[in-house]
């Protein structure tokens, strides 16, 4: 049987750190651009962003022409910070409790009714087609996906901790957050067949990574930890308003005309339960309880259609608002935040089941696998 979850056919294991900076610390274009021009000697962060390093921007490279020095990074990296495998799989643990396996998925037949990976999110098309770009450019992934079964996951995770059980790792490293980081080699036999069996028991779906997941549809494969969902942090990805010339006052005003009902608050706490947003505006708290009773349909849309959209006449996808990763500073010139609380991961399932998609940049599944750790090409 063609099984659509495989080993890494060759593949590279990193030997210390992933030379940085850190390819898991960034999520916007500028923030990328900063760290590439403060940093010295071969990056990972600089072949997988080809066209933001100092001498891409100083020639007007585009992605394309800016690929060949990417290429010639990511070969002396290779080189020089990573040994190479064949026909393996990683047993990845996260902390005492995330336990997954880095492999490769098949995903060429993502968008068919039949497909074993679903997309979760919309996405942004610009994004996919320049990571889809970089990815056929390099002829290797340089970060993994996150996703998780439909099911429970028990026996991948019992699978993993078995095969983590029995030897020192072969990486070990420490998130931001001072969470370990622990992989194994898996190479071909019966604990590699139980990791592969496991996790392809199910269909699965894209906690993290939606981008990737589409950007791979090309090549037809993916490297990702699939690991049990449950045991994941879902946190809220806020949206930010921006150049709007709206201020506390305003905002209060523009969704009260539209009906909503609206506040003023003196708690500018994030809303823990779905329902309601709480927005920040200068130095005024707003509290909006947001309409609409369809459990399948999240906060993020009710904001996006209704409160920004309807009220105030923004598109979500505009110049004018952007989504706020948690942990990321407010940038000084917002005009306000918008707050809303996390997705429960059994609305997650819901909207799968129910064949939707929720909107781009909805959930910040947490931990993440790092990047950088393993590569791989097919």
């Amino acid at each position: 049987m063609d099984r659509w979850v495989r080993p890494i056919g060759r593949g590279w294991v990193v030997q210390g750190a992933v030379p940085g900076p850190d390819v898991d610390e960034f999520a916007e274009p500028e923030a990328v651009t900063r760290a590439l021009a403060a940093a010295e000697g071969d990056t990972l962060l600089a072949a997988q962003h080809p066209a933001r390093t100092p001498a891409a921007l100083a020639a007007g490279l585009d992605v394309e022409a800016a690929l060949p020095e990417a290429r010639a990074t990511l070969e002396r990296l290779l080189t020089g910070h990573y040994r190479p495998e064949t026909g393996f799989v990683a047993a990845y643990r996260i902390g005492e409790t995330i336990a997954g396996v880095l492999c490769l998925v098949d995903v060429r037949e993502l968008t068919s009714a039949g497909a074993h990976v679903k997309h979760t999110e919309e996405v942004y098309p610009e994004v996919v087609a320049e990571r889809a770009a970089v990815l056929d450019g390099l002829g290797c992934a340089t970060s993994a996906a996150l996703l998780v079964p439909v099911g429970d996951g028990a026996e991948l995770t019992a699978a993993v901790k078995e095969a983590a059980s029995s030897a020192d790792p072969d990486v070990s490293t420490v998130d931001r957050a001072g969470l370990p980081h622990e992989l194994w080699v898996v190479r071909p036999g019966e604990r590699q067949e139980r990791l592969l069996e496991a996790a392809s028991a199910s269909d699965l779906l894209v906690a993290d990574g939606n981008h990737r997941v589409a950007a791979a549809a090309g090549s037809g494969q993916l490297l990702a930890l699939i690991t049990a969902g449950s045991q994941l942090e879902i946190r809220a990805i806020n949206r930010v308003l921006l150049g709007t010339g709206r201020s506390a006052e305003s905002l209060f005003a523009a969704w009260q005309e539209a009906g909503l009902d609206v506040a003023w608050s003196d708690d500018a706490t994030p809303p823990s339960c779905p329902g309601t947003a709480v927005v920040l505006a200068g130095s005024r708290v707003l509290r909006v309880r947001l309409p609409g009773s369809d459990p399948l349909i999240i906060d993020h849309e009710v904001a996006e259609q209704t409160l920004l959209g309807s009220a105030l006449g923004l598109d979500p996808d505009g110049p004018h608002v952007r989504p706020l990763l948690p942990g990321s500073p407010v940038p000084p010139d917002a005009d306000a935040v918008v707050q809303l609380a996390p997705v429960p991961f059994e609305t997650v399932q819901a909207v799968h089941a129910a064949g939707r998609r929720m909107p781009r940049k909805a959930t910040y599944f947490t931990p993440k696998p790092r990047g950088g750790l393993v590569l791989a090409r097919w």
